[in-house]
């Protein structure tokens, strides 16, 4: 089992399941007692080197129950695969869903680990026959993969993140669909969504579009848009907890006033909704 799943390092993620689930969420444990709000997202909804994440800040603002389900490198397919989650969403009074990549999925191309979704598991006879002057099997992360296939042929490469667009938009839209509460999808990141990206843009989530989130409007109670402040970002890795051998990790993750102005944004959607 790796570090990140164990939570071991400077900062205590007090780690823990809820019922069936095989995945280890932030902590402490909640009570499921109605009503809570769910959050399913990744790194930034997990907090990694967050003492306090959005999810706990949020439920601070609204003096209800929030329930982290947040998990560190996310894609869509833990959560729409896990039939656990699938119960406490449906329990949940509104569940925010936090826009993750398109990178960290199964698609047509690549396979992914069911649980760690930025694990490449296996090319599909399609890729390799795109790509094949490539060896899949010394990849074991999906962003190592890629960023190979980009260096190759951006040319050929395009085909690959047209085909994650395509399978991001189906994926999140049956996974909202399953959802029978209300449902607020949250963009959370240090820029704002783009009507266009080229293939080599590589800022989280990766290869997601405006466009590609208006697709899902009909599927959602509302949207949420937060892009950190220039203020926030400024701050750095101020106010984050890290051993010095997580340095690089913390540098490339928004801080805790990022985290509080995510909190403030959100806050007032449910407010609003509920």
């Amino acid at each position: 089992m790796s570090f990140d799943a164990l939570g071991t390092g400077a900062l205590d993620y007090l780690s823990c399941r809820y019922g069936t689930s095989k995945l280890l969420f932030r902590g402490p444990r909640r009570t499921l007692t109605v009503p809570y709000v769910a959050f399913l997202g990744g790194t930034e909804t997990y907090g990694k080197f967050i003492e306090n994440p959005f999810p706990s800040l949020v439920e601070q603002h609204i003096s209800m129950t929030c329930v982290n389900l947040g998990c560190v490198n996310a894609g869509i397919d833990v959560f729409s695969k896990d039939m656990q989650i699938a119960e406490m969403t449906n329990d949940a009074a509104v569940t925010v869903v936090q826009v993750m990549g398109a990178h960290n999925m199964s698609n047509r191309f690549y396979s992914v680990h069911p649980r760690r979704n930025d694990r490449f598991l296996q090319a599909s006879s399609l890729l390799q026959a795109i790509y094949r002057e490539v060896d899949f099997a010394e990849f074991n992360f999906n962003k190592h993969m890629l960023g190979r296939l980009l260096t190759l042929s951006p040319d050929r490469f395009q085909t690959v993140v047209d085909e994650l667009r395509e399978a991001w938009v189906g994926r999140m839209r049956g996974m909202l669909r399953g959802i029978s509460g209300k449902t607020v999808l949250l963009w959370f990141a240090d820029h704002a969504p783009e009507d266009d990206l080229a293939p080599d843009d590589e800022r989280d989530p990766w290869y997601v579009t405006r466009a590609m989130i208006e697709q899902l409007g009909s599927e959602v109670t509302d949207v949420v848009e937060v892009v950190a402040s220039d203020t926030a970002l400024a701050l750095g890795t101020e106010g984050m907890v890290f051993s010095q051998m997580e340095t690089p990790a913390a540098n490339n993750l928004m801080g805790p006033a990022a985290h509080q102005e995510a909190a403030e944004a959100v806050a007032a959607k449910l407010r609003e909704i509920m």
